[in-house]
């Protein structure tokens, strides 16, 4: 998903919360009401402060604006957080609606987190090969829509301003320079290519020029010519000249001072800053510890079902099977063209079936598309929302770089994982649900998130899918890198391997090739702790599916279970539960046809 700065700055006044004496006594519905209106004015804030998650969602207001990621904006935005915290914990909720009460929690819950976070500093560690403005900003123009002349010269004003985002960047991270928060050489030196990348191309050749490939049929050639000249000398006259100054700045500047170890324990406040990123990717209070083990169970679990599985395909261990998936030439993609026709096909099939286990269907299109050539050396294939009122679809996009050499048999799951019943329909379900307060519909539990994706991967195998063996194996092979990545994560950042311990446990674990290995170690060393959230979030749901089933017997309906799950939307795992032990009694106390 696409990184969203959400430090900016606000010059509206803002009122002191009113006691709890003075809110008890206030009525219910007051009180209530209180909660609805600091919602709102929360929530706007946030779209006032980060223009770019505005436009993401459809909200045009902002359009022209890029975020403020000046020191004063981030301090500005720190302070703000603790008087909204201060009020919506003054809100007395004794009598509230179980999801008003929920409403206030979870809020309180993000803005304590967002407070508990500022210790750490992360803002002076803005980018790495995985994530930052000079990747994310490129990447940010296809979740932008173009139907109207001011969305275009919206978008030329926006060009405009990476010069001055560009330098905020920049000053951030010479202050990381100065307090020793660096991220590791290895990662930045990819940062540097990719900045050269884009800084060396013509202006028209650039992804920020794509808006000018096709315009709405209504406008004028005179309209069409002003409007795509003006893109264009935005991007020569601004953008690119300060993607050569980045470049260059992290090439000959910042680069050569990257820490030279990769654990997040090297840093200031090490093995706090992890304990922190576990507890918050996770949302559970599961240690490193725990989790690496957890991780080697699931390992050891999962090459059991991959045996079964190769030896139905006439081979007696998985390294001689793992060694015929390179060779076997019908494995591999033939061109670009059949990775994205096999995404779409099996897309389509999984559309047909969703009815059978889910009540609530997404109303959101869903499109899939090749990653960006700026990009697709050092992407995963991924999702990115469309709009909640429709108007885009949301996007697949499905890296076909170097496809002589990617295995075909993880499109399948992958499919399921991103599109459907996955990321798209979870994430479209929450945004089209209005009973739900904006924040709500646009929460990103990372272990709910990606848990529920991972879920949906298996879920596919009990609808019947997979009827490929080596399809199966692929899921397998996807789910044993989730397994993985619990095991690498706390082996770099709690346990301090090195790289090489992390790629050769990757190799002896999965089918995936050389190149795979090295850009997917480099990505759990760039986001320490946001790789536990699959596998956590996964087994989560997939304990409270059997304990609900267990307490239901003959009441358990698959599609009720799915749509309750999906029907708060994205939830810290501990809410889930709950949530789901809700659900649970109220189909107990149901009666019995």
């Amino acid at each position: 998903m696409l990184s969203i700065i959400l430090c900016a700055i606000t010059g509206a006044v803002v009122a002191q919360p009113k006691s709890r004496g003075t809110m008890r006594k206030m009525s219910v519905e007051q009180r209530v009401k209180k909660l609805h209106d600091l919602l709102n004015e929360q929530w706007e804030y946030t779209l006032r402060t980060s223009p770019e998650l505005a436009s993401i969602i459809g909200d045009k207001r902002y359009n022209a604006k890029l975020s403020d990621f000046s020191q004063a904006a981030i301090d500005k935005d720190l302070h703000q957080t603790q008087v909204f915290l201060d009020q919506f914990a003054a809100i007395d909720t004794t009598g509230f609606p179980e999801q008003e009460q929920l409403n206030r929690d979870l809020m309180v819950r993000d803005l304590r987190e967002r407070l508990e976070a500022a210790k750490f500093k992360e803002w002076e560690m803005p980018v790495t090969q995985f994530r930052g403005l000079h990747i994310d900003t490129p990447q940010f123009v296809t979740s932008l829509s173009f139907s109207t002349v001011k969305d275009y010269e919206d978008y030329i004003a926006r060009l405009k301003q990476l010069p001055r985002a560009f330098n905020e960047t920049m000053i951030q991270m010479r202050n990381g320079m100065r307090d020793g928060l660096m991220p590791p050489r290895i990662l930045l030196l990819q940062v540097a290519e990719q900045a050269e990348e884009i800084a060396k191309q013509k202006a028209e050749e650039t992804p920020f020029a794509q808006p000018t490939n096709a315009f709405p049929k209504e406008f004028s050639e005179a309209e069409r010519a002003r409007l795509r000249a003006g893109v264009l000398a935005a991007i020569s006259e601004q953008v690119l000249p300060a993607y050569l100054a980045f470049a260059k700045f992290v090439r000959d500047e910042y680069a050569p001072k990257g820490r030279t170890d990769i654990g997040i324990w090297s840093l200031p406040q090490g093995n706090e800053r992890y304990a922190f990123a576990v507890r918050s990717q996770t949302t559970t209070n599961m240690t490193p510890g725990e989790i690496h083990q957890l991780g080697l169970r699931e390992v050891a679990r999962i090459e059991a079902e991959q045996l079964a599985i190769a030896r139905q395909l006439g081979f007696s261990d998985l390294k001689t099977f793992k060694e015929s998936l390179r060779k076997n030439p019908d494995l591999h993609a033939k061109s670009r063209q059949q990775i994205l026709d096999e995404y779409r096909a099996y897309t389509d099939q999984m559309w047909k079936r969703l009815p059978e286990y889910f009540g609530r269907l997404p109303k959101a299109k869903l499109e899939i598309l090749p990653v960006e050539a700026f990009r697709e050396k050092t992407a995963s294939t991924s999702y990115n929302q469309g709009t909640p009122d429709g108007s885009r679809p949301g996007h697949v996009f499905v890296n076909t770089y170097d496809y002589e050499n990617q295995l075909t048999i993880n499109n399948e799951d992958t499919a399921y994982h991103e599109g459907v019943p996955g990321h798209h329909m979870q994430i479209s379900i929450a945004q089209e649900q209005t009973d739900l307060p904006a924040f709500r519909q646009q929460a990103f539990y990372t272990a709910y998130v990606e848990g529920w994706a991972l879920y949906t991967e298996r879920l596919g195998k009990e609808m019947g899918f997979y009827q490929n063996p080596y399809s199966n194996y692929g899921r397998l092979d996807d789910e044993m890198w989730r397994a993985a990545r619990l095991v690498v994560d706390t082996g770099i950042h709690y346990k301090k391997w090195n790289r090489e311990q992390v790629v050769q446990y990757l190799r002896d674990h999965s089918s995936q090739n050389e190149a795979y290995f090295q850009a997917e170690t480099d990505r759990y060393i760039a986001w320490p702790g946001q790789a536990l959230a699959y596998k956590v979030g996964q087994l989560t749901i997939l304990r409270l599916r059997e304990k609900a089933r267990a307490e239901l017997a003959a009441k358990f309906d698959i599609r009720g279970f799915h749509d309750e799950v999906l029907g708060g939307g994205a939830l810290p795992l501990d809410v889930l539960e709950q949530r789901i032990d809700r659900w649970i009694a109220r189909v107990k106390a149901q009666p019995t046809d």
